[in-house]
């Protein structure tokens, strides 16, 4: 589809590089935008830059934040002896559309794949030891996707959560083998969250 102006086709070609965007919805999103004032593109370029270039990420927990805490972390209101541990911030996201969980996260920034070379060493682990052992952690819950990849991770932050005293559960299994966590309904990862069991090791 020929545009006859390199502008708009580099605004296309900027779009379809986002995740689900091909070039047909990234044409209509940019006609979208064409059509309407320039005062509002020239707001979504603004936000989007200032996105990229303010937002942090928790020292503490790994999550999005505005500041050096997000606002889970630094919350009052919250049970921060009750820790999710979870691979990624779209499953906090998706935790918390839930409402059903009211301590804090962990986020390990992926799970143990040795297909994909990524092992414990590429994970926020040692971040997450020195939170269990100075933060009073009583309770560790294992909110991670439920695939062969994931039940390795669990078993190996086990190893480590256990011996410390720490009561380990994981989510129970409304959530199917093999599904992603960010794909499940709300109502079924909140009931997963609150029917969680306790997990033991094989020995």
């Amino acid at each position: 589809m020929a545009s006859h102006s390199k502008l708009f086709d580099d605004a296309v070609m900027a779009l379809t590089s986002l995740p689900g965007i091909g070039k047909r919805s990234a044409t209509r999103l940019v006609l979208h935008f064409l059509n309407r004032p320039k005062e509002e593109g020239v707001d979504f370029a603004l936000r989007i830059q200032q996105l990229v270039r303010e937002i942090k990420y928790c020292h503490k927990c790994h999550s999005i934040a505005d500041d050096d805490l997000c606002q889970v972390c630094s919350s009052h209101k919250r049970n921060q002896s009750f820790l999710c541990i979870v691979e990624s911030v779209r499953d906090v996201m998706a935790i918390e559309e839930t409402g059903q969980f009211n301590g804090v996260y962990h986020v390990l920034g992926g799970i143990i794949s040795p297909i994909e070379g990524k092992g414990p060493e590429h994970l926020n682990i040692e971040t997450l030891i020195a939170r269990l052992e100075k933060d009073g952690i009583k309770e560790v819950v294992m909110a991670i996707s439920p695939t062969m990849e994931g039940e390795t991770t669990i078993y190996y932050l086990s190893q480590i959560i256990i011996p410390l005293g720490i009561n380990v559960s994981t989510i129970s299994r409304g959530v199917s083998f093999g599904g992603e966590l960010e794909y499940t309904d709300e109502v079924t990862l909140g009931r997963s969250i609150l029917a969680r069991l306790p997990y033991e090791v094989n020995k």
